[in-house]
């Protein structure tokens, strides 16, 4: 995956995986007598940032294991925060999703943790002012926050972070 930050959550899957446990679970709830016989649930543990993902709501494991997989990244974005060398955003990952200032990306999209790593780590460098974060990777304060906003944490990490400074709260 192209991406101008060396964040875990835009690593390649295998290079991720490597530092990472899976472990095989059963879990109860909907999809019928399978689910409750068969090691389907997956739960991916990344034991260096304490970040884990699970995907138990699919009967099939693989699909569970891309689920927790996703999750894990996401959760990544969240709770990993680097210091970057400023000059060097926006990504060419980021850059690729800019259309006349818009960010195109859907919150299911395999690029998406990275993009949310992105913007986190440039809020984080700009002292999570939103104007200064969205001027710097060519968006508007508004995309960057609707990107946030589909990942409530990720929000909740803005406003949380912006409280500690004394700024105003972002709806």
């Amino acid at each position: 995956m192209p991406s101008g930050i060396d964040h875990p959550a835009a690593w390649p899957v295998e290079q991720l995986l490597k530092r990472c446990e899976v472990k095989r679970l059963r879990r109860g709830g909907p999809g019928g007598q399978h689910r409750n016989k068969v090691e389907t649930a997956v739960l991916v543990h990344d034991p260096t940032s304490g970040q884990s993902g699970e995907g138990n709501e699919r009967r099939s494991q693989e699909a569970n294991r891309q689920v927790a997989i996703f999750r894990l990244r996401v959760n990544l974005a969240i709770h990993v925060i680097d210091e970057i060398d400023l000059s060097s955003t926006p990504s060419e990952l980021w850059r690729s999703r800019l259309r006349s200032g818009k960010l195109s990306i859907n919150p299911t999209h395999d690029d998406f943790p990275a993009l949310l790593a992105e913007a986190i780590t440039v809020l984080h460098a700009e002292g999570w002012d939103a104007s200064a974060a969205a001027a710097r990777l060519g968006c508007s304060t508004n995309q960057l926050v609707k990107l946030l906003k589909n990942e409530s944490a990720a929000f909740a990490l803005l406003n949380r972070q912006r409280d500690q400074l004394g700024l105003k709260r972002l709806k």
